[in-house]
């Protein structure tokens, strides 16, 4: 892997609501624009102030167009809300496909995350339309995900499958007070008119023992049509992170495969599927310091030699990860992450288009892009 080029989409400004720019999508249109989404704030796990906003390049990131939030939050059930995060799925000629999370905001200094309870404030999952090519939009809808009536983050962007379905991801958590024990799925919603209406569902993960958590699930489609997922992955009984888990689908992630160990430590993007049958995936590895490095599969994701790893981004900063004791423990770690969140696009040829946030300061960051060739 060569990287053939760098840029900044999205600047942290000091002392402003776009301090703490974090949680990148990248979509990348028929046209060639790139558009970059991301969800800025003054603080990173702070919900006063923060608002998704979008960027797109028409000339390969030399230029960029100024940064714009098309999308108002709705109020549910009386209760008003922000937009935490936002991603784009090319729809086919100017048509884009926005997934937004919408969190609760009806008592603003609370954190998203109960540290008693484990639970979440409410999350609903909104979507927009544009029909020229991410310029305008519609007012977003509110996604029914019966029977799941919790907390429902987003995890990427809408994804068409190769019977033309379109599969919507998310995470399922409990509600803020709900002291009730926590039990983690990650799903995935189908939809067979276009969005219209969502049937169907899958759970991809969930241990019926509660211990193994695998968050932040990380489906791609293949080039052959496969679905390959990936997970971050997480033993809530010795409060230790795991290698990188993956499970696969053949019939349009209707069944899935069992999961497996590949052999790698850290946190994975979206897995891009080559031209000459590889699979490449950008992950964080963070044993030590927090790393960002690129590795290729040639076997269908089983194993990922150490051979062909390249360190893509190694920031100066000192180690991120800590020791311990809870899941308490786990989301504060990951509040203080100044790297991470890496997202991937193909481009023509076999170039992929790396997206993550990195800065000097846990509420001090940047949304950076990378173009990487594959060898």
């Amino acid at each position: 892997m060569k990287i053939i080029g760098r840029g900044v989409v999205f600047y942290g400004e000091k002392g402003t609501d776009n301090q703490s720019c974090a949680f990148p999508g990248i979509c990348v249109l028929p046209s060639g624009r790139w558009i970059v989404s991301c969800r800025t704030a003054p603080t990173k796990t702070g919900a006063i102030g923060q608002h998704v906003l979008l960027r797109w390049s028409d000339d390969e990131g030399k230029l960029w167009h100024k940064p714009f939030n098309p999308f108002v939050p709705p109020l549910v059930e009386g209760k008003p809300g922000l937009f935490r995060g936002v991603y784009l799925t090319a729809l086919g000629g100017h048509k884009v496909l926005a997934t937004l999370c919408w969190v609760d905001h009806s008592d603003p200094p609370l954190p998203f995350f109960n540290e008693e309870t484990q639970g979440l404030l409410d999350s609903r999952i909104f979507f927009s339309k544009s029909e020229d090519n991410g310029i305008t939009w519609s007012e977003p809808e509110l996604m029914s995900t019966s029977p799941f009536n919790v907390p429902t983050p987003i995890t990427g962007p809408v994804l068409c499958l190769a019977n033309g379905n379109l599969v919507c991801q998310f995470e399922l958590n409990k509600h803020y007070y709900d002291t009730s024990v926590w039990r983690h799925s990650s799903v995935l919603m189908f939809s067979k008119d276009k969005g219209k209406s969502w049937p169907e569902y899958v759970i991809t993960s969930n241990d019926p023992k509660n211990r193994i958590f695998y968050w932040d699930q990380r489906p791609a489609v293949l080039r052959d049509g496969r679905i390959l997922d990936l997970f971050w992955t997480y033993d809530n009984q010795t409060a230790l992170y795991l290698n990188i888990h993956a499970r696969e689908s053949i019939d349009n992630g209707r069944t899935w495969s069992a999961m497996w160990d590949i052999g790698v430590p850290g946190q994975p993007a979206p897995p891009v599927s080559l031209q000459d049958g590889r699979i490449a995936m950008v992950y964080v590895d963070r044993t030590n310091l927090p790393i960002i490095k690129v590795r290729t599969s040639s076997d269908g994701g089983r194993t990922w030699s150490e051979e062909t790893e390249t360190v893509i981004y190694q920031p100066e900063v000192e180690s991120q990860t800590w020791k311990k004791k809870s899941m308490q423990d786990a989301w504060a770690e990951m509040g203080k992450f100044s790297v991470g969140l890496p997202t991937t696009a193909l481009l023509q040829g076999d170039d992929i288009l790396l997206l993550y946030y990195a800065g000097p300061e846990t509420d001090y960051t940047n949304v950076r892009w990378v173009r990487i060739r594959a060898e």
